[in-house]
């Protein structure tokens, strides 16, 4: 099960390229159910996510390279790239992604919590702006479908 909590944010933190992080570049194969496969560094996965906004169904199923570039050109609409910063906020961590164009410049934090209480508690640092977690134009498999 995946619970997180999605929003943009007013500005980036200023030691930003401090923190670790990762190249994600994935597509979608299917937006309902989402079936998205994904290569992070140098790891590849195929994930299934069922329906729901803040919390859903989430598998991740393990993928090698030649898999990944057999299915990369079946998916439909756009690859989504981006750079995913990991931001420590205990005891959570801020999932920072900044994207690739041509969604540039948008930026989006995921926080991702362990039950819906502690997600709905939560209270995001001034550096966040909007809560966009019940706004389904803000998920992945979404934009992945945008017209530019």
């Amino acid at each position: 099960m995946e619970i997180e909590r999605k929003f943009t944010v007013k500005r980036l933190p200023n030691d930003l390229e401090g923190y670790p992080f990762h190249i994600i570049e994935q597509a979608y194969l299917n937006t309902d159910p989402v079936v998205r496969i994904r290569r992070e560094d140098d790891r590849y996965y195929m994930t299934y996510k069922g329906s729901g906004l803040l919390a859903r169904e989430e598998y991740n199923l393990p993928l090698n390279r030649p898999s990944y570039e057999h299915l990369l050109p079946k998916a439909d609409g756009n690859v989504i790239s981006k750079k995913r910063y990991l931001i420590p906020l205990p005891p959570y961590t801020i999932e920072l992604d900044v994207f690739a164009p041509p969604f540039a410049p948008l930026v989006i934090a995921e926080v991702e919590f362990p039950s819906v209480e502690e997600a709905e508690r939560f209270v995001p640092p001034d550096w966040f702006e909007q809560d966009v977690t019940q706004n389904p134009a803000y998920h992945n498999s979404n934009l992945s479908r945008r017209r530019f």
